[in-house]
């Protein structure tokens, strides 16, 4: 019986010893996700480490290793570094960054920090080559957002970028993407990264030559010109079939592109001149004031946008629609008060005229410059006249493209207006022969002055437009009416298809000269030009037909 406590204790050390052993390993397993739990959110420590040196390769490094950590604040990190609000303390041995609204955050817990953070807290330095990377970064975790416009975008900024690390995302989004626009952009941005990478065969490099080539603009160009000294013979060979038909390509969008341009110029000269073809062709007034009509219907527009800002913003998309009709009659009502005022004593006396009217042209200037300021006024556009298109290689920007119709629409009212009314048939019979005119019973001085007050109102629309495109100043007129009398003088005085040809004809010339010669050299040689046309057809391209016009 004694040795019974001996052996129990015994069998309850061996039962002790037991349980105790095989509990080292289970404590040894439990130990890593214990590690895990204290790590940062996503594993962030390590990578930020690579700023604190403020080193370019190593910042570069680091820029990779967020956007692979799969951290949720990985873009916030990497947009801030693009936008220069990442900073470090080496003290501290601390990565930190601020919002937009600048409050600094701890970069690995992101809780805010109190006041001003470290002493010694420097912002982390950037160059081009970590730009790129950055932009690379931004793109590959923005290639699986929802919205097609944003995978779009960061696909475009991986061709761009070209790194190498971003390869793996642009193939999982290509399994993915539905979207043809997108899937393009990121096929070529797949074939960019292929091309200049050093692990790629030979055919993966033809064929992203083949890829690159088929996008056709300047920065494919540039990528397949840049090709590294050591590519294989047979890619840049194809590189270089690929660089000369781009370019052949490239030479004809370039024109397409000076054309549209000379065609958007062109209607701008054609609203600006039209009206003053009305009435220096009907009338033979020489309206020195004609800008300033222009000017007035940009100021209508201003006044309409800040009412409608003020009292209902709801409507500002309506704002040109709404300026238009207002711009029409408020010109042609002042353009017919300067006609019974002004004009109407200085028939058959040109040069007074000419001076009559320039002064009045100061005396308007002076009037607005006193009643809205001499600074620029702000004229917004609205949405349908925001933003750009592509066709091909050339951009095309809505409010150009609607401006050109605005024109066309008022150039076909007008002559819808000449031809179907009783207004535009006694116009072209004071036009053709005024003595006739006045003996068949038309009252021409009526006529005159309805004539002035539309040439006044279509100056104004020409304004609505005017305010597009260019500053709504007090000198605004003065910038086109010069323009607006060689347009109506070469074209031929009073008659509309000349003025358009001749609008066109300028503007698109004007544009062709311009790469070659400068902006000014090519509106010397402009007038030069004209100034010679002329000499050889005095009455212009088309000149009016008539008794009276011949004697």
């Amino acid at each position: 019986m004694g040795a019974l406590p001996y052996r129990l204790v015994a069998l309850l050390f061996a039962l002790a010893l037991a349980l105790t052993v095989p509990s080292a390993p289970l404590m040894a397993q439990a130990a890593p996700p214990a590690a895990e739990a204290a790590a940062p959110r996503g594993g962030l420590e390590g990578v930020l480490n690579r700023f604190l040196e403020n080193d370019f390769l190593e910042t570069e490094t680091g820029i990779n290793e967020v956007a692979a950590s799969g951290d949720s604040r990985a873009t916030t990190l990497i947009e801030a570094l693009k936008d220069e609000r990442l900073y470090f303390s080496a003290e501290r041995k601390a990565v930190f960054y601020k919002d937009a609204a600048g409050k600094l955050f701890s970069a690995a817990t992101g809780e805010p920090v109190a006041g001003d953070g470290p002493a010694d807290i420097a912002v982390v330095d950037i160059n081009n080559r970590v730009r790129r990377a950055i932009d690379a970064a931004i793109g590959g975790l923005t290639l699986q957002v929802r919205d097609p416009a944003k995978r779009f975008e960061a696909a475009q900024a991986v061709f761009k970028s070209r790194e190498e690390n971003v390869l793996p995302a642009i193939e999982a989004a290509l399994e993915k993407e539905a979207d043809p626009r997108v899937k393009q952009a990121l096929t070529e941005a797949r074939a960019a990264i292929l091309l200049m990478s050093d692990d790629a065969s030979e055919a993966d490099k033809i064929a992203a030559v083949s890829m690159i080539r088929t996008r056709g603009d300047q920065e494919a160009l540039n990528l397949l010109a840049g090709l590294p000294a050591g590519s294989p013979v047979a890619v840049q060979r194809a590189a270089r079939d690929a660089v000369t038909a781009m370019q052949n390509q490239l030479a004809v969008w370039a024109t397409v592109q000076n054309a549209w341009y000379g065609l958007s110029l062109g209607s701008v000269l054609l609203l600006a001149a039209i009206g003053l073809a009305i009435t220096f062709g009907v009338m033979g007034v020489i309206n020195m004031a004609h800008g300033e009509m222009v000017m007035i219907g940009a100021y209508v527009t201003f006044m309409v946008q800040e009412y409608i800002r003020t009292s209902s913003p709801g409507l500002f998309d309506y704002s040109l629609i709404i300026a238009v009709p207002l711009a029409f009659v408020v010109a042609g009502f002042i353009g017919i008060l300067i006609e019974q005022g002004i004009i109407r004593f200085l028939y058959g006396r040109p040069l007074e005229t000419l001076l009559a009217t320039w002064g009045l042209s100061l005396i308007l200037q002076q009037a607005v410059r006193t009643a809205f300021g001499p600074t620029n006024r702000e004229v917004g556009a609205p949405s349908w006249m925001s933003g750009t298109f592509s066709v091909g290689q050339i951009n095309i920007t809505y409010g150009r493209l609607w401006i050109i119709v605005f024109t066309m629409m008022v150039f076909v009212g007008l002559l819808a207006l000449l031809r179907f009314t009783r207004l535009g048939l006694e116009m072209r019979a004071v036009t053709q022969n005024r003595a006739m005119a006045a003996s068949m019973g038309i009252r021409t001085a009526r006529v005159d002055a309805l004539t002035f007050g539309l040439g006044s109102g279509i100056a104004g629309i020409a304004g609505v437009a005017l305010s597009q495109i260019d500053n709504v100043s007090p000198n605004l007129g003065q910038g086109y009416i010069i323009d607006s009398f060689l347009v109506v003088v070469f074209g031929g005085v009073g008659n509309l298809w000349g003025t358009l040809v001749g609008a066109l004809t300028l503007g698109i010339a004007n544009k062709f000269l311009e790469p070659f010669a400068g902006a000014v050299l090519a509106k010397i040689a402009i007038l030069v030009l004209i100034i010679l046309f002329i000499q050889k057809r005095p009455r212009g391209l088309f000149a009016l037909k008539g008794r009276a016009v011949e004697a």
